[in-house]
């Protein structure tokens, strides 16, 4: 079964373009300290089945899945009708 944690902070490679893609993931660990991880390393654990992600903003969580466009893998989150995306909306992870 596969470990589980939600993100709570994002990094893009141009955090003003609401289009840019995501950079790395972070969130809180049970002992307050933060962790932080490229893209690439959560698509790897999402596919390998050892971790699964989610966000939870304005009382609804999301999964964070991994799509592809063009060849490219990258991270969303399911449909849940909110715009914009959850993963995209979060703040900035410090770094």
């Amino acid at each position: 079964m596969a470990s589980r944690t939600r993100v709570r902070c994002i990094n893009k490679t141009d955090r003003q373009n609401p289009h840019e893609r995501i950079s790395h993931v972070g969130g809180t660990n049970s002992d307050g300290s933060r962790w932080r991880q490229t893209e690439d390393q959560t698509i790897r654990e999402i596919e390998d089945g050892s971790w699964s992600f989610y966000t939870h903003e304005n009382g609804k969580t999301a999964e964070v899945t991994v799509a592809e466009h063009e060849g490219r893998k990258y991270l969303k989150t399911e449909n849940d009708g909110v715009r914009p995306d959850n993963l995209l909306s979060l703040p900035e992870c410090p770094k």
